[in-house]
């Protein structure tokens, strides 16, 4: 059996986590302002962003 043993940093992963986060909702809204998405399509990505 392994030995291996790993350490996590609770607050190292909560920072990451929110700037990814961050970063794919600032990419859903750029894509969301494109003129070339009709309103329905707009309505469809806020409603699966809104969850």
């Amino acid at each position: 059996m392994s030995d291996n043993i790993i350490q996590l940093n609770e607050d190292l992963i909560k920072h990451d986590l929110k700037d990814l986060v961050r970063s794919s909702v600032e990419e859903s809204r750029r894509y969301m302002n494109m003129e070339h998405l009709s309103k329905p399509e707009k309505e469809l990505l806020s409603d699966i962003i809104a969850g």
